[in-house]
């Protein structure tokens, strides 16, 4: 399946819905925690994978700030997996030249929790072969939100002019400043929906959904969406006309 991706025609962002470890645990008569422990798994093999296609950015959605309304138990049995996550990768990212980017509403996780995530971000953020954002306790709204306030603020303290704020602007305080848009969108699980995640940032993005869950995703089916996104015309709102003779100019 490898050999059949251009290596000419690679998305040089790609972000991913991983969705479907509870109903993999409970089609398989397990527990919830052991869904997401093979989530997590699955998360490592398809770093790696993007990694070995030398893809710069990859965006993992990992917990929505909607996320924190599941039962308490999860939401702790989760948070313990991300920690034990990075005592068992770290290593890996420094080795193989991942900076990790944490993006989300760290305020609301445990005081030791975001240390050591802090920590991680600090000791990795010389590495340049993968920049890998993970989306924690985030949500598109939430961003566009913090985006708005901050903006607000300048405008208010005359620091920032309403006539200059335009879409650079806007990109400037998002979480996602120093990150580029997704070109291509996986989503697993078969559900139809982006579920509050990168809502400005998804303007142009080719999306692509599958029936597996993600704790069955592997590298041949993230092969697959890769050969499916180098298939399409991406026109930028252009006909197909202009687009053979010029390049899109996309704020």
């Amino acid at each position: 399946m490898k050999d059949q991706i251009d290596k000419e025609k690679l998305p040089k962002h790609i972000a991913i819905i991983m969705d479907g470890n509870g109903r993999w645990a409970q089609k398989n008569s397990l527990p919830r925690i052991l869904g997401h422990k093979k989530g997590v798994e699955k998360a490592k093999e398809i770093i790696e994978a993007t990694l070995d296609l030398e893809i710069p950015y990859l965006s993992l959605f990992a917990f929505s700030i909607e996320n924190w309304n599941r039962p308490k138990q999860e939401v702790i049995n989760l948070f313990n997996l991300l920690s034990e996550s990075i005592d068992n990768y770290l290593s890996d990212f420094l080795n193989n030249g991942i900076k990790l980017v944490v993006i989300g509403d760290l305020s609301l996780l445990d005081e030791k929790l975001r240390k050591k995530i802090h920590e991680a971000i600090e000791k990795t953020k010389n590495n340049n072969k993968l920049n890998l954002c993970v989306a924690l306790s985030y949500s598109g709204r939430w961003d566009i939100l913090q985006m708005v306030k901050k903006i607000s603020a300048l405008v208010k303290e005359e620091k920032l002019s309403i006539d200059n704020i335009n879409y650079d602007t806007i990109k400037s305080y998002l979480t996602t400043s120093e990150i580029p848009d997704p070109d291509l969108l996986i989503r697993t699980s078969g559900e139809l929906r982006i579920s509050n995640f990168y809502l400005y940032q998804l303007a142009y993005t080719e999306i692509y959904v599958t029936n597996v869950l993600w704790p069955d995703f592997n590298k041949n089916e993230f092969y697959k969406c890769i050969i499916d996104f180098q298939k399409r015309e991406r026109r930028f709102g252009l006909t197909s006309e202009q687009i053979k003779n010029e390049l899109p100019f996309i704020k």
